[in-house]
């Protein structure tokens, strides 16, 4: 590796270890071996190393979780089980790798001061959630476009906040069959909201 990819090995590595905020440049360059001038040469600064070293942790995660729900075995359950199933492989993912989940935080903490990072997240995004409408759903986006990527949306804002529970206390974070049963009961109240009392 040249000097450029070592400096982004060494700031992938410090952000596992130490966190976007208490990465200094020093600390990159004795995690990559090259040396404090070679960071402003081939990037800039050292927020925008670390910004690149952001951008390819949140695809190294993407990459696994679509692998995790891809290699789920559940073509042969119901729609309620096959759901539950799938969020308790992605549960089981965030146990995997704690410091490169945690890294994703550090993504989201500088999407308001890192325009270039909003910008992949933006397109990483929308090239995301029909895929995983997809994945968790069944909903072939190239029969319903609109359909797979809402509930696309609305899977991947459920793992954010589920990521979150997780970081936070993982006993007490939902597993697949909880955020079954609370959306049973979402579904059922709606239901319920026409219906004379």
């Amino acid at each position: 590796m040249g000097h450029r990819e070592d400096l982004l090995a060494g700031a992938k590595r410090c952000l596992v270890e130490k966190g976007y905020a208490r990465t200094t440049a020093r600390d990159i360059v004795a995690a990559s071996g090259a040396n404090l001038a070679s960071i402003g040469y081939h990037y800039g600064s050292k927020e925008a190393l670390l910004n690149q070293a952001l951008i390819q942790s949140a695809r190294v995660w993407g990459d696994q979780l679509a692998k995790t729900l891809a290699e789920a075995e559940v073509d042969h359950l119901g729609p309620r089980e096959r759901y539950a199933a799938i969020w308790g492989r992605v549960v089981e993912l965030f146990g995997a790798d704690q410091p490169l989940l945690t890294a994703q935080f550090e993504v989201l903490a500088q999407v308001e001061h890192a325009e270039d990072v909003r910008q992949v997240l933006t397109a990483d995004n929308a090239d995301a959630q029909p895929g995983l409408g997809l994945l968790f759903n069944n909903v072939d986006p190239e029969a319903d476009e609109r359909r797979a990527a809402l509930l696309g949306a609305f899977n991947q804002a459920l793992l954010t906040g589920i990521m979150a529970q997780w970081l936070i206390d993982p006993a007490t974070a939902l597993n697949g069959d909880d955020i079954v049963e609370a959306l049973g009961i979402i579904a059922r109240s709606f239901s319920r909201e026409g219906s004379p009392a």
